[in-house]
């Protein structure tokens, strides 16, 4: 009941923090999005590329989020930016490149290769093949790592409040700080609700993203 309760009395916050994690995964995964699908579909092309990008982003996703984290701090603080929101998106955008980048290749290179035969036959160039047959195609993959990037992502975003960024993790943050179980108890449950909504809601662009032929 009193948890109950402080979630009623602290609504506002709790919207906000909801506010400042969304810039902060949005933003950093919007970026990976960018940067990871370009990446996904160059490597098709090498097989040693693409066996030592993925090898690269894999080490980057084992690293502990709160010593990335701490390794922002110093690098960012030439900068003027060592704490807050501009470390917690470069760490989010480097934890969200392996599900973009693997996804991406691995939906390109399972093309079936008579799509592309029949493309090329059309007199389709590569970029117009890329673009109107391959990507189509690879979408509903391509967006399973989207989904995965965001829901893993929102509880790697949760640990950026103790460096400031702000966020839902404030709560978790100062919960155990303060031995207050009403504020972690409300943090975690705001962190899991969010990543559910997201998930469901990245599920339905996916469909609607996703040819009528290829839905079932």
């Amino acid at each position: 009941m009193d948890i109950f309760q402080y979630i009623i009395a602290n609504w506002s916050l709790i919207v906000t923090r909801t506010g400042e994690h969304l810039a902060i995964v949005g933003v950093a995964v919007g970026l990976a999005l960018i940067t990871g699908v370009p990446i996904g579909v160059a490597i098709t092309q090498n097989q040693r590329v693409a066996s030592a990008t993925l090898y690269a982003a894999s080490i980057i996703i084992t690293l502990p989020s709160i010593a990335l984290f701490g390794i922002m701090i110093p690098i960012l603080s030439v900068f003027g930016q060592g704490i807050g929101y501009m470390p917690a998106v470069i760490a989010v955008l480097l934890y969200s490149q392996l599900p973009i980048i693997r996804n991406t290749y691995t939906a390109i290179s399972n093309i079936d290769p008579a799509f592309r035969e029949a493309a090329r036959g059309m007199g389709l160039t590569r970029m117009q093949r890329l673009c109107e047959v391959e990507l189509p195609i690879a979408i509903p993959v391509i967006m399973v790592g989207v989904r995965m990037a965001v829901v893993m992502n929102i509880g790697v975003t949760a640990i950026a409040a103790y460096i400031g960024a702000g966020g839902l993790g404030a709560f978790i943050s100062r919960g155990i700080s303060q031995t207050d179980p009403r504020q972690l108890i409300t943090g975690a449950l705001a962190v899991s609700v969010l990543a559910i909504a997201a998930d469901f809601a990245l599920l339905t662009v996916q469909r609607l993203l996703t040819s009528p032929g290829l839905r079932k």
